[in-house]
């Protein structure tokens, strides 16, 4: 039955002119099946330079507003729309508005976790992968980020000549919360040849005992040019296929095999094709939303390159 729906889909992928995008924390099936496999900064860039009709995002909603408010002349589906990440909605406009009128000199940078309004209020974007560099750029001394407070953390103790200001003070992402640093020790005792390799969303004490800090793209660059073979990976569990697919021949060790979004799990081969058979379910941004978006969103990818 799967095989079936498999070679629909494909079927109608060419026929539409389609193209399907995938995040790494999809499951393996999906990463396979996608055009193009990538974390939430990847994936946006490859949204601004499609040329197919209709974009299929497996991802959660954020990335498929994200390609929606950078492609305005293409259809965007999104097959599930459960597919949405809490954090995403940890920090609104409003909160941006009031903590502006707090620090009145400071830049606001927002994760790319966020909504389409909540973009619309910020001065630039940011992704767990581009976050360093591009807050080294900005001028202001102080910067607003959120909503993930680790994430802000992590910016401060590699851009310590600034201000860094998480809003609000307890946005997280639940996977990466859940994670202990007993869950590492453990692990290295078990491993103890094995490179840690922590995304920035995981706490502060657990970013501690990393000897890499990075976005799920920075650990699979980090596992290519690595001559160790052994990996514990502190992230979603799905870029742990990912790797195990890239590196056969290397061992990787999720530090939870519980470690699961989801929300981006509901998104299934067969809600695939239900969504480009139907054409649903369509991503709509309001044109005044996605202009003031968009000037954030293309910032991030300009100062990223």
């Amino acid at each position: 039955m799967s095989s079936d729906i498999l070679k629909e889909f494909i079927s109608l992928k060419k026929e539409k002119n389609a193209v399907l995008l995938v995040h790494n924390y999809q499951e393996p099936t999906i990463q396979i099946i996608g055009d193009f496999l990538g974390d939430s900064f990847e994936l946006a860039k490859k949204a601004n330079t499609v040329n197919n009709e209709i974009i299929v995002f497996a991802g959660a909603e954020f990335m498929a507003e994200t390609a929606a408010i950078l492609n305005r002349d293409k259809k965007v589906l999104i097959p599930s729309t459960r597919a949405k990440c809490p954090m995403a909605n940890m920090l609104s406009p409003k909160n941006i508005i009031e903590y502006r009128r707090m620090y009145p000199d400071a830049e606001v940078a927002v994760y790319v976790n966020t909504t389409a309004e909540t973009k619309a209020e910020a001065d630039i974007c940011i992704t767990s992968g581009n976050a360093v560099k591009i807050i080294r750029q900005l001028e202001s001394s102080q910067v607003l980020v959120g909503p993930d407070r680790n994430l802000a953390h992590y910016i401060q103790s590699k851009v310590p000549n600034k201000e860094i200001i998480p809003i609000p003070t307890d946005g997280h992402c639940y996977v990466h919360r859940q994670f202990t640093t007993k869950d590492i020790n453990i692990l290295k005792e078990k491993f103890p040849e094995a490179i840690v390799l922590v995304h920035p969303e995981s706490e502060p004490d657990v970013q501690n005992l990393a000897n890499l800090i990075c976005s799920t793209s920075g650990m699979l660059s980090e596992v290519q040019r690595s001559s160790s073979s052994q990996f514990i990976i502190a992230t979603e569990i799905g870029i742990v296929d990912c790797l195990r697919r890239e590196y056969p021949k290397k061992k990787f060790i999720p530090i939870r095999k519980d470690a699961i979004c989801v929300e981006q799990k509901r998104i299934t081969l067969y809600n695939l094709y239900l969504s480009l058979l139907k054409e649903q379910f369509i991503v709509n941004i309001p044109d005044k939303i996605a202009k003031k978006a968009y000037s954030s969103i293309k910032r991030m990818i300009d100062l990223s390159t």
